[in-house]
């Protein structure tokens, strides 16, 4: 990537998290990054395309925050697992206090086909899928089932942190992921 590239992916990034998709237009974001509308459309083609990046930008950075948790936790299965949530409690606190980014796109691009839809859906389904894999090391018998309700506390606590402004929201969150987790081993679902 360009250096201008880079500079529109930053500005745009930034307002489209703190303005939103459609509030934000091509002229503020080339204006901010210090280049013209062909420039940006030259590194992007599009704004949808632009959208998309900034949401793959942010997904990149959210996977390896997580997969950094996850791989420090060590080799017990449970604490792997926690670590997702520990990670959460960083996440928002640097990048996530006006909450989810991607559940934020999802209620804005309502067009399926829409490419920054599809990389938004794609995270969830990242994250879900992490916690069925995670689920099944720990040795729970419906590791799917568990990761469903995982994935329900994680994306509750960053509606609670950022709605209620509950800084503990994602320690609550943790403390119910263990329990749901428990409970799963104890009732062998």
């Amino acid at each position: 990537m360009t250096p201008a590239a880079r500079r529109i992916l930053q500005v745009a990034s930034e307002l489209f998290y703190e303005r939103g998709l459609q509030a934000v237009g091509v002229e503020a974001i080339a204006a901010g990054a210090g280049v013209t509308k062909k420039t940006l459309y030259d590194h992007f083609g599009s704004k949808d395309a632009l959208i998309a990046a900034y949401l793959a930008a942010r997904d990149e950075s959210f996977r390896a925050r997580v997969t950094e948790h996850v791989e420090q936790a060590g080799a017990d299965a449970t604490h792997r697992l926690l670590a997702v949530f520990d990670s959460l409690s960083e996440w928002m606190d640097t990048d996530n206090p006006r909450g989810c980014a991607f559940v934020n796109a999802l209620a804005e691009l309502v067009a399926p086909d829409h490419p920054g839809r599809q990389v938004a859906l794609a995270e969830k389904e990242w994250l879900r899928d992490l916690f069925a894999t995670l689920a099944a090391e720990v040795g729970v018998a419906l590791p799917a089932q568990l990761a469903n309700q995982l994935l329900a506390v994680h994306e509750g606590a960053i509606v609670i942190y950022s709605v209620a402004a509950d800084r503990d929201a994602a320690q609550t969150a943790r403390d119910a992921a263990a329990a749901l987790v428990d409970n799963a081993l104890r009732s062998g679902r």
